[in-house]
């Protein structure tokens, strides 16, 4: 079932001040305007609800109506609607009901299952996520023992990021706020209900009370559920330390009560006497607030000045500063202890001057001095600030309120502040969901993320075997779009891998970058496997015509450039590596003649490099052939290397043929370079060039790629294509009067639907 919350007791700790409700408006934040009033809300869903809860019990042992009666106390003591209190009840009766949301639909609206469902989602999230600190915890202790200290660190790091999830759920629930609401009072009651029963809370649900509800709480404004539960955690977390700092509170407690009334009653006469309309009150304090002044500042119990505290509220802000004024000159004050709130408010709109002064035997006191709609501010920030006139057009803290509509955006605001405290990466309006395993586990993702989406971000080999999905227990197809707090099951085949279809965008079946990287890598190693297999099978074929069988393949890919043989192998099949180039490997040309016995043959003319088009530095009239295997045009970079009996074969810098050769025979290598005359007309030269493509197979594939090149007045003079495996490998052998001509058509088959790359060979 839901967390535990509650109890029939609704004993509080010693020292705890008694709840002050927070104003109406609360309601406006918490409910949306188009539910209409039901005055027997509460009494319909308590009674719709008891039959199932009555026999029932919660983790703790509670009864769980007993609990969910608790919960509705706190939620009215906090001026939570009649609609909050009659969800309640109905949050802990979906766990007993077949199909929840339509019968509670039927009941009692869709806007009451809506409510209930998601916040029984979040809680039965927020206890798996307990479940799994308890765990974490466990293997910290067993490396503690073990003094293992890197498992201690590994644990507390992911114990940390547990924490984080938590914090980043409740902002993606916030979106519906009374969802918050809910929560907020639901765990308070838990912690009532152990102190009340003298019972130990798990050590994450405590510490998961003091580190994300209490601060969202106070970025909330409900600061009396945050005061009281700041100090229940810190009685469970540290037991001791909150017993010490309790009876060092009472130990003087007469004298400082007595002393604190004798200023309070002297101060209010002094300010009346003065003109100023003053109400002056003694200020509680929180034992949890006394330790976090003692640990920040390194402070001594009696060196906390604010252990005796005067609040004084005033009509307007002039009379602030008049009272501090009578303040500071009555009383000795301590300088270093002045802080002006109203000025400089605090983040979440919070105004007020504080001081610190001594009376005539030394005693420290602190004085709070603020106006009435400032007092109402910090007593129930964001649900109250708006609501009175002095607060202007801009409100608070620059927040405009004048419609339910601006309150619901505040509030907003102020989770987002709240987020930033916690120091949580993810900002509240990112495009981010937040869906659940089977077992609850968070699992955030992008927003429009899909169940494939899904089974990547859980594991990848569960992203590879999916076939089908779950959301929320109804089969639903692989690219449907998951909406936040969703659970989601996946269908895996026990063997396979990813469909091509995957990336095509156009089918929307991936959107996170990590799925998409993962599917590729997928498909690019399957091609690695294909180009092995096949520049293995040509290396042999090469190996057999020369009667090389018996070489040792190490060898010869060190020889190549390649570390090992399924590299080389690999680029033959790529065609990164020509066969001619492992030909001229194993059977080097004689050594280079000197230049006078260089002999020249005149290459055929379909291998010759257009008339003038090259120009070879320091010598005229030398032959120049351009190499098959990189098909250079200008204005590639361009290096020549001299052959014996061709003349110079002319390669791209990139070449990866050339730079073999130029590695073995440096030599050889010659500077050349483009002519740059310019030819017209039939004259003009042009150049054969081969790019390649990859893409998703498919019926006229080859015809559109074709007309692209068409559009672009492009003659294609020659096409290679195969398929392997749903992927399409085509090279077109293109005429073209420059390399730029290629790269702007290059562009445009880019375009064409299915094709995943283009390039040049």
């Amino acid at each position: 079932m839901v967390e535990t919350l509650a109890s029939t007791s609704l004993a509080k700790p010693v020292g705890q001040p008694p709840e002050a409700p927070v104003p109406a408006l609360v309601s406006a934040l918490a409910r949306r305007p188009t539910v209409p009033t039901d005055p027997r809300a509460v009494e319909r869903a308590r009674a719709f609800a008891e039959p199932l809860l009555l026999a029932e019990t919660l983790d703790t042992g509670e009864n769980t109506l007993d609990h969910a009666d608790g919960v509705a106390q706190i939620i009215d003591a906090i001026g939570g609607t009649t609609e909050m209190k009659a969800c309640v009840y109905l949050v802990y009766a979906c766990q007993y009901l077949n199909r929840p949301r339509e019968v509670i639909s039927k009941a009692f609206g869709p806007d009451y299952a809506d409510v209930a469902i998601e916040t029984t989602k979040l809680v039965q999230l927020q206890r798996q996520t307990r479940l799994k600190a308890a765990q974490i915890r466990a293997q910290r202790a067993a490396a503690e023992q073990a003094g293992t200290a890197a498992a201690r660190i590994g644990a507390t790091e992911l114990e940390a990021s547990q924490t984080e999830n938590i914090r980043k759920m409740l902002l993606a629930f916030s979106r519906d706020l009374r969802v918050v609401m809910l929560r907020l009072a639901s765990r308070l009651q838990t912690l009532r209900y152990h102190a009340a029963s003298k019972t130990v809370p798990d050590e994450s649900l405590a510490s998961e009370s003091l580190h994300v509800f209490a601060p969202l709480a106070n970025r909330l404004g409900i600061w009396q559920l945050k005061w009281e539960m700041e100090d229940l955690a810190f009685r469970f977390l540290e037991p001791d330390t909150y017993k010490q700092i309790a009876r060092l509170l009472d130990e003087k407690r007469v004298e400082r009560e007595s002393h604190v009334e004798q200023v309070r009653s002297q101060l209010e006469a002094a300010l009346r006497a003065q003109g100023i309309q003053a109400e002056v009150q003694g200020r509680p304090k929180h034992i949890y607030s006394i330790v976090k002044k003692m640990r920040g500042k390194s402070l001594d119990f009696d060196q906390v000045f604010d252990i005796r505290a005067l609040r004084v509220v005033v009509p307007e802000i002039d009379d602030c500063y008049r009272v501090l004024a009578y303040a500071h000159a009555h009383f000795s004050p301590v300088p270093e202890e002045f802080d002006d709130y109203i000025a400089k408010p605090k983040p979440n709109g919070y105004q007020s001057l504080h001081t610190v002064v001594r009376d005539e035997q030394g005693r420290a006191f602190e004085i709070q001095i603020r106006t009435q709609a400032m007092h109402e501010h910090a007593e129930h920030g964001v649900a109250a600030h708006w609501a009175y006139k002095e607060a202007g057009a801009k409100g608070y803290a620059g927040v405009s309120a004048s419609s339910d509509y601006d309150a619901k955006i505040a509030v907003l605001r102020q989770l987002l502040a709240w987020q930033s405290d916690m120091g949580a990466a993810q900002h509240l309006f990112d495009d981010a969901i937040y869906v659940l395993t089977p077992h609850a586990a968070i699992v955030e993702l992008p927003k429009g993320a899909t169940p494939v989406d899904f089974a990547y971000a859980v594991h990848t080999d569960l992203g590879h075997r999916c076939r089908g999905a779950r959301v929320d227990g109804a089969m639903v197809t692989l690219n449907t779009p998951l909406q936040n707090g969703q659970t989601v099951e996946i269908v895996a085949a026990k063997e396979g891998g990813p469909s091509r279809d995957w990336l095509n965008p156009e089918q929307g079946y991936l959107v996170s970058h990590r799925a998409k990287s993962k599917v590729r890598a997928w498909f690019n190693a399957l091609a690695a496997q294909d180009n092995i297999q096949r520049g293995r099978e040509a290396l042999d074929k090469l190996l057999q015509r020369e009667g090389k069988t018996a070489i040792n393949l190490e060898e010869l890919a060190a020889g190549l450039g390649y570390d090992h043989p399924q590299a080389l192998c690999e680029a033959l099949g790529k065609e990164e590596i020509t066969l001619r180039a492992v030909e001229q490997y194993l059977n080097p040309p004689q050594a280079l003649p000197t230049p006078d016995e260089v002999v020249l043959k005149k290459a055929r003319g379909e291998d010759r490099a257009p008339q003038g088009s090259v120009l070879v530095v320091g010598m005229d009239s030398l032959l120049t052939q351009l190499a098959k295997c990189c098909k250079p045009a200008p204005p590639d970079d361009i290096r020549g290397y001299v052959t014996r009996g061709k003349g110079v074969s002319v390669h791209r810098a990139d070449c990866p043929d050339f730079a073999t050769l130029a590695q073995r025979h440096p030599g050889r290598v010659i500077d050349v370079q483009w002519s740059g005359a310019k030819a017209k007309g039939e004259h003009a030269p042009h150049y054969p060039v081969d790019v390649a493509v990859e893409a998703i197979d498919r019926q006229g594939l080859l015809r559109d790629i074709s007309d692209a090149f068409a559009r672009e007045k492009i003659n294609v003079i020659g096409v290679q294509t195969q398929s392997v495996k749903g992927v399409a490998w085509m090279t077109f052998t293109v005429e073209v009067p420059d390399a730029m001509k290629v790269a702007r058509v290059m562009a445009v088959v880019q375009d064409v639907p299915g094709v995943q790359r283009v390039w040049r060979r």
